[in-house]
């Protein structure tokens, strides 16, 4: 959990707990009297420091699934290439899956480094209006095992959101994990006064995938964060040569579509499978500019769009998109 502090015991309740400072797994834990008199329940003050810093920041949209490998940090890399093709635009995409990173292969910049400097971590730079951070930058190789328990995780999160000297930024896109447990509700905790636009679901059409999303849906509601959209990607597969759609997955209950009548949430579109595009991301190319015409291209162009309008509907005077 998130309000597990970095000393704490292996079975820590939380310092939020009525049962913090009191069970038997607070027995020798340093924090034990200040847990004990009610202290530690004190909002945590970095997440004051978090909103100052991110007042810089226009919109901010989180990435999320529930389920590994559906394509969520493949479709936060293509988002964040689609909005920073506007030139008068600038982009932030932060990488907050800290055991699995994949944004620095995908967005071209392994072996990139963070630097440091008087006013935080300097994020790496794909082009001059899209910057992107990640704990694959702070490992001396990319097979480097990140073997961290949730405080931990939950420390770096706060770093990356407090510490990154983004500039002035119209659109912070967060690449997610799988799941819905410590790095997500750091997030959700730390951006909490910053405040988060809304939340994209990435899903595969067959059940095995919906099932996890309607899991991540229930969180978002639970939590309070708007839900921008559903995408359902490989959902289908499109022969560059003859043009006929083959299903690879089938949506053998009715797929996103069904799934976002049921829960009356938008399906902001489908992105067919294509090979190229797990080839742009092995090579650190943007898939977008490769091939604009390509089906998949295209859904990707019109579900961007509908985020941009949607970022469009939400702006206020004080934070115009």
């Amino acid at each position: 959990m998130a309000d597990v502090p970095n000393d704490a015991p292996e079975h820590c309740p939380g310092t939020s707990s009525d049962q913090a400072g009191k069970s038997s797994a607070c027995q020798g834990c340093p924090n034990q009297n200040m847990c004990a008199s009610g202290a530690a329940k004190a909002p945590d003050p970095a997440i004051e420091e978090i909103r100052q810093k991110l007042t810089s920041v226009k919109h901010k949209i989180l990435v999320l699934s529930g389920k590994g490998g559906v394509g969520k940090s493949t479709f936060s890399a293509h988002l964040s290439h689609a909005l920073a093709s506007d030139d008068s635009k600038e982009v932030a995409l932060l990488d907050v899956d800290i055991c699995g990173p994949s944004i620095p292969k995908i967005m071209g910049l392994e072996g990139e480094q963070v630097h440091q400097s008087g006013s935080g971590w300097s994020p790496v730079y794909v082009e001059d209006n899209l910057a992107v951070m990640s704990i694959g930058f702070l490992l001396s190789s990319p097979d480097d095992a990140v073997i961290w328990r949730g405080p931990k995780k939950n420390g770096m999160i706060k770093q990356f959101l407090r510490d990154v000297d983004w500039g002035e930024v119209d659109y912070l896109i967060v690449d997610t994990p799988p799941g819905t447990s410590d790095e997500h509700l750091s997030i959700v905790q730390y951006l909490s006064s910053a405040g988060i636009d809304g939340a994209v679901i990435i899903t595969t059409p067959q059940e095995v995938s919906l099932q996890d999303v309607r899991k991540e849906i229930r969180f978002c509601k639970k939590v309070k964060i708007p839900i921008i959209g559903v995408i359902e990607n490989m959902s289908g597969f499109v022969c560059p040569k003859c043009k006929n759609t083959s299903q690879i997955f089938p949506p053998t209950t009715g797929g996103a579509q069904r799934m976002c009548e049921e829960l009356n949430l938008p399906l902001l579109g489908r992105v067919p499978l294509d090979p190229r595009i797990g080839k742009s991301c092995d090579e650190g190319r943007s898939f977008l500019t490769e091939v604009p015409d390509s089906p998949a291209a295209v859904a990707y162009q019109n579900i961007v769009q509908k985020i941009r309008d949607y970022c469009s509907s939400h702006s206020t005077p004080d934070n115009p998109c």
